[in-house]
């Protein structure tokens, strides 16, 4: 029982932690362009600049 004592505030802390990871990266734009990432990793250079991506 004494170990809860240290564990919720723990849990709390790594909780919001990760709240405001998530809420940094909503505000910073990581998810913006999620398609134009999936084209950079199966097509080269050269193929996206001819189709104009």
């Amino acid at each position: 029982m004494e170990g809860l004592i240290f564990l919720i505030p723990i849990a709390l802390f790594l909780g919001l932690l990760g709240l405001g990871a998530f809420l940094w990266s909503m505000r910073t734009g990581q998810y913006d362009d999620l398609d134009g990432d999936a084209y950079r990793a199966l097509f080269e250079e050269d193929e996206m600049d001819k189709d104009g991506k």
